[in-house]
């Protein structure tokens, strides 16, 4: 099944024109990018990084930082709670158990808050701490428990089609395959696993939202992952490690609008040889005088 891009719908308010709304997990969101809160030199850069990203859902680890840094300031002083959808994430889990553990950790946690967040969870769990790639079965035993157990499951996998697969079928929301390692930076490496994905988990329901998570470097990246036809894209530290991550993240933002556009626009097929743009019938042969 080859992946159609829709046509151009209107805009609901507030969205870039052309692009349409997101519907993940139950809700609607005017903005495709997901941003993460961690590696920021202060909290304050981070609160000024996502406003200018335009996110409205971003990601929490809540292992490795449970909301609080090492002065005691919680996260969550330093985030707009209603306008931002709080993502637990489960980073830095290598098993199923420890991960089921994490996000209901998580989910109690925002409780507290009230954030729309709090039934959500971005459900990583890791085969090794030197690749940080995904663990295929015990992300599909995590997402299985976490779906019965009343989670919004959005999984992070790696570019392997039939993996994807098995994480939707386990009940999953959304899949997110990686375009190359956690924080590598490499971009998307294998545009034609990441197509597959798309083609795989949409058949049957166009509507099924697939996130490139991972190994974003520049604004380049999120553009290509959009104009293969991703749903969004998921990132952190290519604009928290960014010489200037608040100039990045504008042009996260700016890139991901160009990805998606150029994605419903339809580009040009390749072609071997050269293609004129203009006819030559009518070209002057003869300059009269001389």
């Amino acid at each position: 099944m080859h992946v159609e891009p829709k046509s151009p719908v209107m805009h609901a308010a507030g969205t870039e024109p052309g692009t349409g709304p997101l519907h993940i997990a139950g809700r609607t969101f005017r903005s495709r990018l997901f941003v993460g809160t961690g590696k920021y030199a202060s909290m304050e850069l981070m609160r000024e990084s996502l406003d200018a990203s335009g996110a409205e859902v971003i990601t929490v680890a809540v292992r490795r930082e449970r909301l609080f840094n090492e002065a005691g300031r919680s996260l969550l002083e330093f985030i707009d709670l209603d306008r931002f959808t709080i993502l637990p994430n489960t980073a830095g889990c290598f098993s199923a158990a420890d991960a089921i553990r994490v996000a209901r950790l998580g989910r109690e946690l925002l409780s507290q808050t009230g954030n729309s967040g709090a039934e959500w969870v971005k459900l990583e769990v890791l085969g090794d701490k030197k690749t940080l790639l995904p663990d295929p079965a015990g992300t599909v035993e995590a997402t299985r428990e976490l779906v019965k157990d009343g989670f919004k499951v959005l999984a992070y996998t790696s570019d392997d089609p039939i993996a994807a697969i098995r994480i939707k079928e386990a009940g999953a929301a959304s899949v997110m395959p990686a375009g190359s390692p956690i924080g590598s930076g490499q971009g998307v490496l294998n545009r034609a696993n990441i197509f597959l994905c798309l083609e795989l988990l949409k058949q049957g329901d166009p509507s099924y939202p697939v996130i490139v998570d991972a190994g974003v470097g520049a604004a380049s990246d999120v553009s290509v992952a959009m104009e293969i036809g991703a749903d969004g894209v998921l990132l952190n530290t290519a604009i928290a490690h960014a010489k200037d991550p608040l100039m990045m993240a504008h042009a996260m933002r700016h890139a991901l609008l160009a990805g998606r556009q150029s994605y419903l626009a339809g580009r040009i097929p390749k072609r071997l040889y050269a293609s004129a743009s203009s006819p030559w019938e009518g070209t002057i042969s003869h300059i009269p005088g001389e």
